[in-house]
């Protein structure tokens, strides 16, 4: 009897000995044995620190309205595992994924895999079946190494790079960004979505004859700080867009990314196919919104210093109102560096145990330990859910409630507050 998609994953997830184990040799080996190939006429593969989801989700969408059939791979989830594979705007059914499955688990014999790897082999397996036009890979860490890299892409895409998983990446963005810059193919082209990459890209864009088309050099964002409409501009052609849905500053760079990348595709995409793309890009967990009681809950899924100073440039260009903070977070990541930017905009903090979503998550004490004088005066809670609730009694009409820290503590604060869409 087939099994369902839930006894799969959790089949999956206990398969390999260790969750990350990075190399390309075993996914490579089980990919020949499947057949896969090719998983769309066009690839774009996504690498960064922050950035990465986003920068996917305006690629996909541009191009699905110029009318292209799409394919992404994002990682990791918030609610469905389901997420994670998108075809023709669509997230794979649970049927579709069990027999991707069962096609990697008949391929891989002997051969051990980690859950992400099986999934990327899942998911290029779905794609190269559905006659894609495009298909859009997130890296899921680093790039050199990570299961996604099997894939030549037509255009690679590094978004930002910044310090993160520092046990795997390097402990500085020299290091990380050699890392990253891995995905970079001989002769094609490489967009650069920050203003300063580190020079490990550079050299190795350099070193593989990999043209770079840079953020700030090679393609423009005009706009002025508060302005909707902004303009992308390149030497010779420039467009007006609207302002994109995804609200943070730096959602506009990430969409001048993803059109840049597009763009050095070579394909025939209409003008009007990018201000749409743009203006409805969609993506949960990224300053999502959600108002209870004349509270403004704000879920963001920021698990590295990088994307807390952006949630600080974010809070200083809203209205100046009370912010209450609810923070959970994973025990590998720099914890005072999270919240050293928000501490002076929260008015209150509220830290929660993530102990009961994943294993890697922090118990709330443990967690509090860990920040210390970072942190001194903050209320605790076992649960993000419980947290939640006193954040949410805590505040007024009118004011806010920040929930951060990683994708388990808004996907636990968005089972609280929206139970019917967990499925």
């Amino acid at each position: 009897m087939t099994q369902s998609l839930d006894a799969w994953l959790d089949r999956i997830g206990r398969q390999h000995p260790n969750a990350i184990e990075l190399g390309l040799e075993r996914v490579r080996t089980v990919a020949g044995r499947l057949g896969i190939r090719r998983p769309a006429r066009h690839v774009l593969t996504v690498a960064g620190t922050n950035g990465k989801g986003s920068t996917v989700a305006f690629a996909e969408a541009i191009a699905r309205a110029a009318g292209l059939r799409v394919g992404a791979y994002t990682s990791p989830h918030l609610l469905r595992y389901n997420e994670r594979v998108r075809i023709d705007g669509a997230e794979a059914s649970d049927a579709a994924l069990v027999e991707a499955f069962e096609a990697v688990e008949g391929a891989r014999g002997t051969t051990s895999l980690t859950y992400f790897e099986y999934g990327t082999l899942a998911a290029l397996w779905l794609f190269e079946r559905a006659a894609l036009d495009l298909a859009v890979l997130e890296v899921g860490l680093g790039g050199r190494l990570d299961a996604v890299n099997i894939v030549d892409p037509d255009v690679a895409v590094i978004t930002t790079v910044d310090l993160d998983h520092a046990d795997w990446l390097g402990s500085d963005r020299e290091s990380i960004g050699a890392e990253k810059a891995g995905i970079m193919r001989g002769w094609r082209p490489v967009v650069l979505g920050e203003r300063d990459p580190p020079s490990s890209v550079l050299r190795r864009a350099y070193a593989v004859g990999a043209s770079a088309i840079r953020l700030g050099c090679d393609f423009f964002v005009d706009a002025p700080p508060l302005a909707g409409e902004w303009t992308w501009r390149e030497p010779g052609f420039e467009m007006a867009l609207p302002a994109p849905a995804l609200p943070a500053p730096a959602q506009r760079d990430n969409a001048a990314t993803a059109i840049a990348a597009l763009r050095a595709l070579d394909l025939d995409l209409p003008q009007a196919a990018f201000a749409r793309g743009v203006a409805t890009a969609a993506l949960p967990g990224r300053l999502q919104r959600i108002v209870r009681d004349g509270v403004d809950i704000v879920l963001d899924i920021g698990h590295n210093p990088q994307a807390a100073r952006e949630l600080g440039r974010w809070l200083d260009a809203q209205r100046p109102v009370t912010t209450h903070a609810v923070f959970a977070a994973l025990g590998d990541k720099d914890l005072p560096g999270l919240v050293a930017p928000l501490v002076p905009r929260i008015g209150a903090w509220f830290l929660a145990g993530l102990e009961p979503e994943t294993p890697r998550g922090l118990a709330v004490d443990r967690l509090a330990a860990r920040l210390g004088e970072a942190l001194p005066r903050a209320e605790r809670h076992a649960t993000v859910a419980t947290a939640l609730d006193a954040a949410c009694g805590a505040a007024l009409p009118g004011e806010r409630v920040l929930v951060f820290g990683s994708f388990f503590t808004v996907a636990a604060a968005l089972r609280r507050l929206q139970p019917a869409a967990v499925g």
